[in-house]
């Protein structure tokens, strides 16, 4: 009986593609890992391995990122499960889908520390960009994306900041588990979160 009432409530979420998208290094694989554990496959090809930088694996797809070009046919294969799409092609989603956004906010410091040290062991130049000017510019582009989907009638949005799951993740998996359906294993999602990964943790004082 619980298996039938589970596949019964399923079947809604089976009509919507679940998207986890923010900034690059927010905390959008962390958050993948943990709707996996809830209950929601994720779409991955494994082509980009873990590494130090991200020791649970990066959760992505690389069509995704082919989809300003115009690859977007594997979309539909999306129903009913996952897929990390960062901020910035979030507009190259078709239209023909309905899609709720799971938004991965983080303090911008602790995303600048984290994507500079990602550079030095990748041997590239962290001093590009300034600091000042980075986050200028993710703030605006944020702005832009918060701004175009609100105007997207096919999607919905919930915005979760990182350092709350980290800190207090209780009422935050609530919340995620209500706003895609409410049929998620919030035990499994809880224990998917490894508070050790908190690296560039922004000091309140």
């Amino acid at each position: 009986m619980k298996s039938l009432f589970k596949k019964l409530t399923q079947s809604g979420q089976d009509r919507f593609i679940t998207v986890v998208s923010g900034l690059p290094r927010s905390g959008t694989s962390m958050m993948m890992k943990m709707l996996e554990a809830g209950g929601i496959p994720p779409i991955t090809d494994k082509l980009r391995e873990a590494d130090e930088d991200n020791p649970k694996g990066y959760y992505e797809f690389e069509r995704v990122k082919q989809m300003d070009q115009g690859d977007t046919s594997w979309v539909v294969d999306a129903r009913g499960k996952v897929v990390k799409v960062i901020s910035a092609l979030l507009k190259h989603l078709p239209p023909g889908e309905q899609y709720r956004v799971v938004f991965v906010r983080r303090n911008m410091p602790e995303i600048l520390a984290s994507q500079r040290k990602m550079l030095i062991r990748r041997g590239e130049d962290p001093d590009k960009m300034d600091d000042a000017q980075m986050a200028m510019l993710f703030e605006k582009h944020l702005k832009q994306v918060d701004e175009w989907l609100k105007a997207q009638p096919n999607f919905r949005v919930l915005y979760v900041h990182y350092s709350d799951i980290l800190s207090d993740p209780r009422p935050q998996i609530a919340r995620i588990n209500d706003f895609l359906g409410g049929n998620m294993d919030e035990e499994a999602m809880a224990a998917a979160i490894d508070p050790n990964l908190y690296r560039n943790r922004q000091n309140a004082g």
